[in-house]
């Protein structure tokens, strides 16, 4: 069924468009109680999974965005050596890639404010993990909770899964990174770099320094089918996750589909209401207002009006994106070459660091 885009209910609309729809929903230095360094190196990376969803947006890319501003140099990569630690398609894998590429452009993410590139495309990535790797012991990775979760449902898991931490560590020292946006979940992996750069300094002299988290302040997006659980690309229900590039019926249906409940009032009751909760969150999130103002604004409101609402705010806020990622992935010479670009950038970083990192472990001499 398509999204009623020519309703005549002209509440619906009094929603939109009373907000900024630009408003920073990120606060840099949060986690530490720090305020932002205009002369830090920010790191983050993302695997190529695809065109990403809304929870992705909403929890690290609208962030990433922001972070452009805030800050002199900051790097995102996609961290394609991180997506082999599970079987993949090479061909799926190679159009993941551009198709991820795409989409962090689309979001906002700007070549000449920031680098953008393909993590196998810099070999230092996986030599400095490995120097880490041999300052890391078995114990403190096998307690790490990722380890745990993914190890438990393969009964089994690969040795490049047990040791992804120690590359996600050599990503953010090898560039020397100060800050590092992360969600909740990644805060251990963070601290095994804060360890591995303190463990490396006290054996070869001070070189890297400690990062620091910036924890997002945006509320985390539910799956629209089982509200207890994080929205996610791996969800076998299709109606749970509003990707990026969802046309506005697909995303009409989505969260028409929405679980909520037999109460038809709209409240924020996240342990009693989960499901109308987080239609509220969500359209708190990419209205730009607060989660009080769009609940006083649907008084009067049945949740079957109100998903209304939230469908037409999803659909203003995606659909310039998804044209955008359509018109970007149309041209993959293109997106090849900024990654290619990238990558070059990157290793004019990352060379110099291995440079020294191979003089202090003693691998040659040099002056």
């Amino acid at each position: 069924m398509a999204l009623s885009v020519k309703c005549n209910m002209k509440s619906l609309f009094r929603f939109i468009h009373m907000s900024n729809s630009h408003r920073s929903l990120f606060k840099a230095g949060k986690a530490t109680g720090t305020m932002s360094h205009p002369k830090g190196q920010v790191f983050s990376g993302i695997q190529p999974t695809g065109v990403p969803h809304l929870g992705n947006y909403l929890g690290a890319l609208e962030n990433w965005v922001a972070l452009q501003d805030e800050y002199s140099s900051v790097m995102y990569s996609i961290v394609d050596l991180h997506s082999i630690t599970q079987p993949q398609d090479p061909q799926i894998l190679r159009d993941n890639i551009l198709d991820m590429a795409a989409s962090l452009l689309a979001c906002g993410i700007d070549p000449t404010r920031s680098i953008l590139f393909q993590q196998s495309q810099v070999a230092e990535h996986a030599e400095l993990a490995w120097i880490l790797g041999c300052l890391t012991s078995m114990p403190r990775l096998r307690h790490l909770p990722q380890w745990k979760m993914k190890s438990m449902e393969k009964n089994e898991g690969s040795v490049g899964l047990y040791t992804y931490p120690v590359l996600q560590a050599a990503d953010i020292l090898l560039y020397k990174s100060t800050h590092v946006p992360v969600g909740e979940d990644q805060i251990q992996h963070l601290e095994l770099a804060q360890d591995l750069a303190r463990i490396f300094n006290n054996q070869y002299g001070e070189f890297f320094p400690e990062p620091r988290a910036l924890l997002s302040v945006t509320r985390k997006v539910k799956s629209l089918r089982d509200p207890s659980s994080k929205m996610s690309k791996s969800d076998p229900q299709k109606l749970s996750t509003v990707f990026l590039n969802d046309t506005p019926d697909d995303i009409a249906l989505k969260i028409r589909r929405a679980v909520t409940d037999l109460t038809s009032e709209v409240t924020y009751e996240p342990e009693s209401r989960p499901g109308v909760s987080n239609l509220v969150s969500m359209h708190a999130a990419v209205s730009g207002q607060s989660v009080e103002e769009v609940v006083r604004l649907a008084k009067g409101m049945d949740t079957g009006q109100y998903k209304n609402v939230v469908a037409e705010a999803v659909v203003e806020k995606l659909q310039p994106i998804r044209l955008e990622i359509q018109r970007l992935r149309a041209d993959r010479g293109h997106l090849e070459s900024l990654l290619a670009k990238g990558a070059e950038k990157a290793r004019s970083l990352a060379v110099p660091v291995m440079t020294e990192v191979r003089k202090l472990v003693g691998f040659y001499y040099g002056n």
